[in-house]
């Protein structure tokens, strides 16, 4: 994506426009890096949770216990996220976003690599930031693609 497209997803989310069926992983971590680029953690925080929870009713689904919004999911990614701003000195500019392609968080399994199914697969989770299970965060580092 490049920089216009991303504006584009992000009036969308915004204002519940966005197709669902273009509301894929990679549209969740273009989203949040916006944020996370933009703003100070706190509230890039804030907007991405309450975000999802509102692009989710805007597009006819629920935030239940079994579907919709994971808290522990949006969490882990905006860590994440915020540690790969950190070390790549990330900006909101095109050549940045290319980038994107080759890092392992664009895999939507990524969290699974830190979290067992059963950890990260139940209502707790979705509702509580649950700590990984498998692998602590920080050994990201060891998988950041420079």
């Amino acid at each position: 994506m490049n920089h216009q497209e991303i504006e584009a997803l992000i009036k969308g989310f915004e204002d519940g426009t966005w197709p669902a069926a273009e509301w894929t992983h990679h549209c969740h971590i273009y989203m949040a890096l916006w944020y996370l680029s933009k703003m100070p953690l706190a509230k890039a925080s804030f907007q991405i949770k309450e975000g999802i929870r509102q692009y989710n009713v805007s597009q006819g689904g629920e935030n239940t216990e079994t579907s919709g919004y994971h808290e522990t999911i949006s969490e882990f990614y905006i860590r994440i996220l915020q540690y790969y701003i950190e070390q790549t000195d990330f900006a909101a500019a095109d050549r940045h976003w290319i980038k994107l392609k080759d890092q392992p968080f664009m895999d939507k399994d990524f969290p699974f690599r830190f979290y067992s199914k059963d950890h990260l697969m139940n209502p707790e989770a979705r509702a509580f930031w649950q700590v990984p299970d498998l692998l602590p965060i920080t050994a990201y580092e060891n998988t950041l693609q420079a």
